[in-house]
């Protein structure tokens, strides 16, 4: 009998352990965005209405100087979820699956999963076409939360092509399904585009976002009711075009204040290969009849009444998104664990809107690499700083925040210590990249055999070096031969970058001494 007591004394003692040791564990929400650029009102933008993120910045470390790994979806999530870089995933487009070129690889809510976390999603966190099944099943121990027909306000139904609700976009829509169906057999075509925006007075949970903001909301109520610490992620689809967003969003700006680019020009003295023609926008219907882009360049020449709809269609459907995370932050105040949780916010990348004559991502230039990144986290007081960080970092940062060993493989830093002080710093410069293919004549002529090039752009406080590499990644040993073109940027007294210095005279030692460091990185990436 007294051995029978002691048993069960220590039974429940351990059961009393193990709750605890759960709930020594913070839980996390993780807020993914796509093409947030950090135009909010925590990054200084006074025009754009964020109240939401802005509450949220307020109890959290914003950093202004955040890098992506690839200005564009699937690479750059790819990487942000892995911890490693896109030369290491081997996903630097749309098309790659990331478990195609690394089937073990380990993501962050994969590796929380084996650390006693429930992981659950919701949204975009990977790009579809990167993961399996669009979301990568082995990263979620608990069923992704996939919206019905039935959630969806006013019985609309689910928007047309995840996007349009206005009933003339909807039939139109239609009408080019039925006809691309009847021209192509019955093959389903994949690349079908409606307008480039859309404003119709509806409720939220018309679209993705209000309804995917719904079904985190239910889940984290009934999270709270367990001991198991959560890893929920909730993946935003806007601001990316089309800018679609319900009527009041659109109400809280006036277009005649929206603001055109300062600069719209290439750089003086930049390679061509550093721009593209805005192809992505170019595909909505709506936007030939205001371009001109059969013209000799990188161009779009977008007529100011589509780029000031265009700019206030990303700011509406920012506002929009940001109530979103409005709704997801009352729900956790309302369970009292508000400021006990890990939240962390990011866009993927950033968004060009008409500098130099851009729109979209795509690029190594500012506008397109720079990209918020919001972290609050129980103990840590709330700040900003401008010591660079990049999407790499995101990983490690989590599980060090939950007090979990970091996984050493990982290509990132934890941003704590940045977190914990301000004004430190864990690393010297960012990285991202983009390829590009030349045209047959542009290989031919500078003696190349293959026409794909890779753009490493290395960013420190001041600089950006940008160097394009001819059929080159960085597990190989660096060639200087390959080097197609070079563009720098000196950000101190030229912000819009106006004017590629690398050559100039005034600049050798500077370009010098960026020069070191790109190739120090590329030889630290060899055997990686």
């Amino acid at each position: 009998m007294k051995n029978n007591l002691l048993f069960a004394l220590l039974m429940t003692f351990t059961f009393i352990s193990n709750v605890n040791a759960q709930k020594s564990k913070p839980n996390i929400l993780f807020i993914a965005v796509d093409d947030l650029k950090p135009e909010l009102g925590a990054y200084g933008n006074k025009l754009v209405k964020t109240p939401n993120i802005d509450r949220l910045a307020k109890m959290s470390t914003v950093f202004l100087n955040n890098y992506c790994q690839q200005a564009v979806c699937g690479p750059t999530r790819a990487s942000l979820m892995t911890g490693m870089r896109p030369d290491y995933t081997k996903v630097w487009d749309l098309k790659t699956q990331m478990r195609d070129m690394n089937p073990n690889i380990l993501t962050l809510p994969q590796y929380l999963i084996t650390q006693g976390y429930n992981t659950i999603g919701t949204g975009k966190i990977y790009h579809p076409s990167s993961a399996i099944d669009r979301i990568d099943p082995v990263s979620w121990n608990l069923p992704y939360l996939e919206p019905s027909a039935s959630d969806y306000a006013n019985n609309l139904g689910k928007p047309a092509n995840s996007q349009y609700q206005k009933p003339e976009n909807k039939a139109l829509f239609l009408t080019k399904k039925e006809r691309a169906k009847r021209d192509n057999d019955d093959e389903e075509p994949t690349t079908i585009k409606g307008p480039s925006s859309e404003s119709i007075d509806v409720p939220d949970n018309a679209y993705d976002d209000g309804v995917i903001t719904l079904l985190a909301k239910k889940k984290l109520i009934e999270f709270s009711k367990s001991t198991n610490p959560y890893f929920m992620a909730v993946g935003f689809h806007k601001p990316h075009l089309p800018f679609v967003a319900p009527k009041k969003y659109w109400d809280l700006y006036n277009r005649a204040d929206m603001p055109l680019a300062k600069f719209t020009e290439h750089a003086k003295d930049a390679p061509e290969v550093a721009y593209h023609k805005s192809g992505e926008l170019r595909n909505y219907l709506d936007i030939p009849e205001f371009a001109t882009y059969n013209q000799p360049g990188n161009h779009v020449y977008l007529k100011e009444e589509k780029q000031k709809e265009l700019i206030h269609g990303y700011f509406a459907a920012v506002s929009y998104m940001d109530a979103q995370v409005g709704i997801l932050l009352n729900t956790l105040d309302s369970l009292g664990t508000l400021n006990n949780t890990i939240i962390v916010l990011w866009g993927d990348h950033g968004w060009h809107l008409g500098d130099h004559d851009l729109w979209e991502k795509h690029t190594n230039l500012e506008n397109a690499t720079r990209a918020p990144l919001i972290v609050a986290a129980p103990g840590m007081k709330p700040g900003r700083t401008t010591s660079l960080s990049e999407h790499l970092d995101i990983f490690p940062t989590i599980v060090d925040l939950a007090g979990l060993k970091i996984p050493s493989q990982l290509q990132g830093k934890s941003l704590k210590p940045v977190m914990q002080n301000n004004s430190s710093s864990v690393k010297d410069f960012s990285v991202s990249q983009y390829p590009r293919k030349l045209s047959k004549e542009e290989a031919k002529k500078a003696g190349y055999d293959s026409n794909k090039i890779m753009g490493y752009s290395l960013r420190t406080s001041k600089y950006r070096l940008t160097i394009w590499m001819s059929d080159f990644t960085t597990s190989q040993a660096f060639d200087e031969k390959k080097i197609f073109a070079s563009e720098m940027y000196d950000y101190t007294v030229d912000p819009l970058e106006k004017v590629n210095v690398y050559k100039a005279d005034n600049y050798k030692e500077v370009a010098k001494e960026m020069y070191t460091k790109m190739i120090g990185f590329f030889k630290s990436q060899e055997s990686k």
